[in-house]
């Protein structure tokens, strides 16, 4: 198991869009992937569960890979986080 911070780089926050690129993403692992927020914990790979984080500019999640291909699954959420989603 892995974890990371990770923090929201664009300006309108984690949405509908940024969240289902999220999830598309990580259901492309065969690891389990979840993030935490406060006291909030949510599976990566729910698009709902994403949401509901409330996610703004700047907001730092901790990002937890648990399984064969962990270090891979988090390479690819961090590489997605810094791209701000692909938004300007």
């Amino acid at each position: 198991m892995i974890s990371k911070e990770l923090t929201v780089l664009n300006r309108a926050g984690i949405h509908a869009r940024p969240a289902a690129q999220i999830a598309m993403k990580a259901s492309g692992y065969a690891s389990d992937i979840s993030f935490e927020r406060d006291t909030m914990k949510i599976n990566a790979k729910s698009i709902m569960g994403i949401i509901t984080l409330g996610a703004t500019y700047k907001t730092r999640i901790l990002c937890i890979c648990d399984g064969p291909d962990e270090d891979e699954a988090m390479k690819g959420m961090e590489e997605l986080f810094a791209s701000r989603f692909e938004e300007k």
